[in-house]
């Protein structure tokens, strides 16, 4: 007889947060929930956050509007994208094993029912994670955070998550993100720097050379 599997303990999550997850099922549930539009933007955000699957097609598409450095942001992203991950949904989940919400009654719009922990939303560290690692010297990092912020909160939307979840999930995803940045820096800063003058020579010169007067 094989000896019993070895179970780490499950981190409870404070009792507090259930009345705060349920004042925002109820916000969701009398202004959201139901209507046609508000359904459709939800459950299609949700879908396309799924493995992450927006913020790879979003780097993609930053690469293509590069001409340089574009292949160390794409690797960047990809690479990072795939080791939080693995990290969020193996052992972070693992640690705290929390129900989903339950969903009564039929779907207006077909979901992947996902298996793992509750806590922390997949999809919210995803997001800020993804949207972070994008938004370095480009102009759309605002577009990136608000597209963060629908496919987080579509969690809650479509209840597979309670909102303390994809809260939870942001703060990992924006702590996550600035990990990386720090670690695997990207942009033009460096570039940008003002030339080092060398020893010995003037300014306005070249190798030491006065200049013409």
């Amino acid at each position: 007889m094989s000896p019993p599997r070895w179970t780490p303990p499950t981190v409870p999550i404070p009792s507090g947060f259930e009345r705060f997850d349920d004042t925002v099922d109820r916000w969701f549930e009398d202004h959201m929930r139901g209507r046609s539009a508000a359904d459709a933007v939800m459950y299609t955000a949700s879908a396309v956050g799924d493995h992450g699957i927006i913020w790879l097609a979003l780097a993609v598409l930053q690469a293509g509007r590069r001409r340089q450095g574009w292949q160390r942001r794409l690797l960047r992203a990809s690479a990072g994208l795939g080791i939080e991950s693995a990290l969020v949904n193996g052992p972070v989940k693992w640690m705290f094993r929390r129900t989903r919400p339950v969903h009564e009654g039929p779907r207006p719009h077909h979901l992947r029912q996902p298996r793992t922990s509750s806590f922390p939303s997949g999809h919210a560290t995803a997001a800020f994670f993804g949207a972070a690692l994008l938004r370095d010297d480009d102009p759309l990092w605002p577009l990136y955070y608000l597209i963060a912020v629908v496919v987080a909160a579509s969690r809650v939307h479509v209840r597979i998550h309670h909102a303390s979840d994809v809260i939870g999930g942001a703060t990992i995803g924006i702590l996550l993100g600035e990990l990386a940045r720090l670690l695997v820096p990207v942009g033009t800063r460096a570039h940008d720097a003002a030339p080092v003058q060398r020893v010995g020579s003037r300014p306005g010169s070249e190798s030491g050379r006065q200049p013409e007067r």
